[in-house]
């Protein structure tokens, strides 16, 4: 075990990644000699150079359509989006390519070992082009498979679990965490489970669910709701993409009562299709309405981010409600 934060357990996959395949390249903005915007990538070109970890033009769409063409020619690329809100533009490619390239051809060829790493969400005073949270763009397209980790230790595990996923995959990181987040990390390979969630913290008054940054968010309001004592269960999502119904529903079962957290607008965002299936799966167990904590309905704030944010404080008030429905 190693003392590692989210950076660094980044950059350690990549480095096991690539030293166990030489056909694995990572590639996009300022990836190279600089080691990426958050220094991801540090001293990757220095060890297996610029031929496997490199820097592209400034387009999106020009970095995913490359990988697209390496991944349908049996490399292994890794590339990244600099930020989550810049992936837009490489959205066509992913979608209509990435997404699509096994089934139109009748499983003749595929992109399989690709993964697309971008860092996501506020909470570093970055604006409105700097914490935006897209993940629930992707989650309807089938074809591809979204993982979000909550710390270091699951950071490394679930991207190489992505890197050698045989479906294009994208891997969204909270950036709030790159630096906060430190665990106990083996310094050795190890995979966590794509599509499976995690029970975080047992209880049986209500389940609480989340993925990424905001993990941290509903295990503080779990810790305050605790002093009220009221019990609840934390569930840790992991993947989006399939994401991990089961383990869920059986929680609800359990509990009775269910809020989603999430950082990302409240229209449209992956709450809604979480909390649609669990009524339909467990409609008769509820005993209050599935409850929502997450961002506003508005571009991302900079000078009002932390009225934006769906905090742990927002989510105690939503517990208390959904506990004395």
């Amino acid at each position: 075990m190693a003392k590692m934060n989210m950076l660094q357990a980044i950059n350690n996959a990549l480095m096991l990644a690539m030293a166990a395949d030489d056909k694995l390249l990572v590639f996009g903005e300022d990836v190279g000699h600089f080691g990426g915007v958050f220094r991801a990538t540090s001293g990757l070109q220095d060890k297996f150079g610029k031929a496997r970890c490199f820097n592209t033009p400034l387009t999106e769409q020009g970095i995913a359509g490359f990988a697209n063409g390496l991944a349908s020619h049996g490399m292994t690329p890794v590339a990244e989006i600099q930020f989550a809100d810049y992936i837009f533009p490489a959205f066509d490619q992913i979608v209509n390519e990435s997404a699509k390239f096994r089934y139109r051809s009748g499983n003749q060829f595929n992109v399989g070992g690709l993964t697309f790493r971008t860092p996501y969400g506020g909470g570093i005073a970055g604006g409105h082009y700097h914490s935006q949270s897209p993940e629930a763009y992707f989650t309807q397209v089938a074809g591809l498979k979204v993982v979000v980790p909550r710390n270091a230790y699951q950071a490394k595990g679930l991207l190489l679990s992505a890197i050698h996923d045989p479906n294009p995959v994208i891997f969204f990181e909270p950036k709030r965490l790159y630096r906060a987040s430190v665990n106990d990390v083996p310094e050795d390979a190890y995979e966590l489970p794509l599509g499976q969630a995690e029970v975080v913290r047992e209880g049986k008054d209500i389940t609480l669910l989340a993925w990424g940054a905001q993990m941290e968010v509903i295990e503080n309001a779990a810790e305050m709701a605790a002093k009220e004592g009221i019990d609840c269960e934390v569930i840790d999502l992991r993947t989006l993409a399939p994401w991990d119904v089961e383990s869920v529903a059986q929680s609800v079962r359990k509990t009775g009562r269910l809020l989603i957290n999430h950082e990302a607008p409240l229209t449209g965002g992956f709450a809604g299709e979480i909390a649609a299936t669990i009524q339909q799966e467990c409609f008769l167990y509820l005993e209050s309405p599935i409850a929502r904590v997450c961002g506003l309905d508005t571009p991302y704030p900079l000078i009002h981010e932390k009225e934006y944010m769906p905090d742990a404080l927002k989510t105690f008030e939503a517990i208390k409600a959904s506990v004395n429905f």
